[in-house]
């Protein structure tokens, strides 16, 4: 990672989003940047103040050594992010969200809808609860690659989680397939879920990991309140982002603990 966005409105969640992106951050050598999208009438003097005691503090924080910048941007998010990502080209966003009806809303909501969806760039929601911590001291070393196993047209999209499970200590990535009962994949579906753990492969330890069940977000649901050593799920949004819209809502609201990497391929 070179770059990683971070946009935040000065919220306890928000912040909480920052710290975790900003130890990320310092753990790859990347450049944080700090965005604040004003709304109407809101004062910028007075948000760059805001932003400048936020970068001192993570300085103070997280070393002199943390490469960090802030940015002023107006307009709605979505297209704010747009001409940033246009001219930044950054490769990953980072995003908080409060509790378990926050996180029903972040992605029920129009914004992080349509960040997941329009911008077409890997977002790692956070929840206020999650720290980067966890992963290192309560052993939350349990990567979930949540997959319909439809073959990638993209074949570096899994690179970024690559690149942050390799961040956890002893990571494990299980690549998660729900189907319904007394179902089998079908050659080409087998071998496209080989070729998702050889991704992974040799620096991480991978297994493949089946749940039966009629619905998929029920069936995930599961594996996740089975396995307590949990400590990300990622996803992938295909075509115009219906997948994230259809599927965390309602079923994942209840495990805004763990934080979630949507990533997109295309």
């Amino acid at each position: 990672m070179n770059t990683i966005i971070a946009p935040i409105d000065f919220s306890e969640a928000s912040n909480n989003a920052l710290s975790f992106a900003a130890e990320l951050s310092k753990r790859v050598s990347s450049l944080l940047v700090l965005v604040n999208i004003l709304g109407k009438g809101e004062d910028e003097a007075t948000a760059l103040d805001k932003l400048k005691y936020t970068a001192s503090d993570l300085k103070k924080s997280f070393g002199p050594d943390l490469k960090c910048e802030s940015l002023i941007a107006r307009g709605s998010l979505v297209s704010a992010l747009e001409k940033i990502i246009a001219a930044r080209k950054p490769d990953l966003i980072v995003m908080g969200t409060k509790g378990a009806s926050g996180l029903k809303r972040v992605l029920v909501g129009s914004n992080t809808v349509n960040v997941l969806a329009k911008t077409k760039m890997p977002v790692l929601v956070i929840p206020d609860k999650a720290k980067f911590e966890n992963f290192l001291r309560k052993g939350k070393n349990r990567v979930v690659l949540a997959s319909d196993l439809s073959e990638l047209k993209n074949p570096d999209a899994l690179d970024i989680l690559k690149e942050i499970s390799l961040l956890i200590i002893k990571p494990k990535v299980r690549v998660l397939n729900v189907r319904p009962k007394n179902t089998k994949l079908d050659f080409l579906t087998s071998m496209e879920r080989s070729a998702l753990l050889s991704v992974f492969k040799p620096e991480i330890e991978t297994q493949r990991s089946t749940v039966f069940s009629s619905n998929v977000m029920s069936g995930i649901k599961f594996y996740l309140d089975k396995h307590k050593d949990t400590g990300l799920i990622a996803m992938i949004a295909r075509d115009s982002g219906h997948l994230v819209q259809k599927h965390y809502t309602r079923e994942m609201a209840s495990h805004t603990q763990f934080p979630l990497l949507v990533l997109h391929d295309h």
